[in-house]
């Protein structure tokens, strides 16, 4: 299956967390992704050519310290089916509602080719049967 080795280069080329990020509160947040059945390596395709780049400038620029994607190894039901899940933690919550630290001019310099990003990223979002955002907050363990 192409998907998983995709997966895992991806996975492999983030790193886990930033030192400074350490000693802040930070804001997580899941992103889940669910394809149509049949296009999951399309829709991984793109988002690890075109999203996943903008992700890791914003990890670079500090708004994110750390980004994760996972897919679950075996099959759900498919009211619980999701294809991906793309976990970003954020520097603060104040980061995390902010718009994105990547202007519009560096993300033209990033794809100078912006009629076939254009076109990518809405294949991408075409691709899509569902797409929910699940903002995490701490439990407190007690002592």
């Amino acid at each position: 299956m192409l998907i998983a080795p995709l997966l895992l280069a991806a996975q492999a080329a983030l790193p886990v967390s930033s030192p400074a990020a350490e000693s802040a509160p930070t804001y997580t947040v899941e992103y889940y992704y669910k394809v149509r059945w049949g296009f999951q390596a399309e829709f991984l395709k793109l988002f690890l050519k075109n999203h996943l780049p903008i992700l890791k400038k914003e990890r670079d620029m500090g708004r994110i310290v750390e980004i994760r994607m996972e897919a679950p190894r075996e099959h759900m039901t498919e009211d619980a089916r999701w294809d991906y899940r793309v976990t970003l933690v954020f520097a603060s919550a104040e980061a995390a509602l902010s718009p994105s630290a990547v202007t519009e001019a560096q993300r033209k310099a990033m794809y100078p080719d912006q009629a076939t990003f254009e076109r990518e990223e809405q294949r991408r979002f075409e691709l899509l049967m569902a797409h929910w955002d699940l903002p995490l907050v701490p439990v407190d363990q007690g002592s």
